[in-house]
This record gives structure tokens, C-alpha cells and sequence, in this order.
């Protein structure tokens, strides 16, 4: 329930989702599919034990920036967007990993964390349509009001008034 619940990986995955909605394209598919492929490689880390300094701030981190990103409404190139998405995947799959409950069982945990992050990423893209297609010429702008909203939640979860 963690992708789902926790404010800090809801937003971040919205982001990603929003981001790759953004760069459109190639980027729609790759950026999510990047993100939950790498989280599966850090959540093997976090599940063999390998330590992962400042896994929380990294993930505070991820909702700044990725928000940033959109609110700037930045289009890099597919490549960057997926190397950034992969960098903070492991931060994020490092604590799926590392926090996974004991009575759990792994493959049906990992599933079930990999699609609810995929599952939020749909819906991030799902807005960015949404939207953009009830804005009209506007809806670039509003879908960045997104990002605009994500990056000062990021802070308030990094400095723990969230």
C-alpha cells in the first residue's frame, strides 16, 4: 500500500507520470517504464541489506525536483528524462525494499509495489491529458501549476512539517 499511501511517493510518482505526459512521445512509455524497471533493481538492494545513505531525503528530493521539472516545463531529451526517473527509482525502491514486512511474501510484494507505482504514473499521465484537453491553449500551463504545487510539498516533507 506504500506507493499508495505515503504523500511522498504519491506525489513523486504523479510527477513522473505528469513529466512523461510532458515530453510525450517516446518519452510517454519510457520515462514510467525506466522508473519501475530501476525501483526493482534498488529495491533489491534495500532487500539484500546494501545501505543507501539519505534514502528518505533522496525521496523528498525526487517531489522537489521532479516538480521543478514540470513547473519549469523543461523538455530534455528522452534519455535525461529516463537517467533522472532511474536515479530517484532507487532511492524509492531501496526503501520499498529495505522496509518490506517480514510476513510478506517477496514476489507478490514487489508486484504489488511495482504496479501501484505504475499505476500512479498512469494516473500522472492521465492528468496531464486531462488537463490540457479541458484548458484548451491553457492546459500546458495548468498541467505545470502541477509541478508548481508538487515541488513545496517535497520541501514540507524534507524539512518534516509533512
Amino acid at each position: 500500500m506504500h506507493p499508495i499511501s505515503g504523500l511522498d511517493h504519491v506525489l513523486a510518482m504523479v510527477m513522473v507520470g505528469v513529466l512523461a505526459w510532458q515530453l510525450g512521445g517516446r518519452g510517454l512509455g519510457l520515462v514510467p517504464t525506466t522508473f519501475v524497471l530501476v525501483m526493482a533493481i534498488g529495491a533489491a538492494l534495500g532487500l539484500a541489506g546494501v545501505g543507501l545513505p539519505l534514502v528518505e531525503a533522496g525521496i523528498a528530493l525526487s517531489v522537489i525536483v521532479l516538480g521543478l521539472i514540470v513547473a519549469i516545463g523543461i523538455k530534455a531529451p528522452v534519455v535525461i528524462a529516463m537517467a533522472i526517473a532511474g536515479l530517484f527509482a532507487i532511492v524509492h525502491g531501496h526503501a520499498h525494499g529495505a522496509e518490506m514486512p517480514e510476513t510478506a511474501a517477496g514476489m507478490v510484494y514487489a508486484l504489488g509495489f511495482m504496479l501501484g507505482t505504475a499505476l500512479l504514473h498512469a494516473a500522472g499521465i492521465g492528468l496531464g491529458f486531462l488537463i490540457a484537453g479541458m484548458s484548451g491553449s491553457q492546459g500546458p500551463l495548468l498541467v505545470r501549476t502541477t509541478g508548481a504545487a508538487a515541488a513545496p510539498a517535497g520541501i514540507a516533507i524534507v524539512t518534516g512539517l509533512v
